[in-house]
């Protein structure tokens, strides 16, 4: 019986879009798997790929992945075009859609993607459903975190 191996934590991660965090309120988060090609699977396993940028587009009751980028390999396969920013359909229940598209056209929200990782062989995508920062929520944000790091500052030094 052979041993499974040790799974380092964070390292099933590919890509992140840390902008969204700053740029926007996550309401909601949901996990969506994405259909890929051979060629793009190749890509996500070297690192290859690009969310910074991307945002999820809702049309004729599906989601697709508009705006994200999987630079093609030199050694992927020769015989197929790759387009390295086409959309990408995700994989999600209906049940989710409909939540989407209610939340997206009644209420304004906006669904962003969050991050891209594995789980187990398949490349799923964190979305958010998302409502857009002000500028003075920004200085808000970055306010609060410069506390929290000066607090932890002055605690370490006041039990000296």
């Amino acid at each position: 019986m052979t041993k499974k191996k040790a799974h380092k934590p964070g390292s099933a991660t590919i890509a992140l879009n840390k902008r969204a965090r700053h740029e926007y309120f996550i309401e909601e988060e949901f996990e969506a798997g994405l259909s890929l090609q051979g060629w793009e699977v190749k890509s996500l396993r070297a690192g290859k790929a690009n969310i910074s940028d991307s945002y999820i587009l809702l049309r004729e009751g599906e989601a697709y992945l508009f705006g994200s980028t999987f630079q093609p390999l030199s050694v992927a396969s020769s015989h197929i075009v790759c387009d390295p920013t086409r959309s990408r359909k995700l994989l999600l229940k209906q049940r989710e859609l409909d939540s989407l598209y209610g939340r997206v056209n009644r209420e304004g929200y906006t669904v962003v993607a969050l991050s891209m990782y594995w789980k187990n062989a398949w490349a799923k995508l964190k979305i958010g459903v998302a409502r857009g920062k002000k500028e003075h929520d920004k200085r808000d944000d970055i306010k609060d975190r410069e506390w929290k790091l000066d607090k932890a500052r002055i605690m370490k030094n006041a039990n000296r």
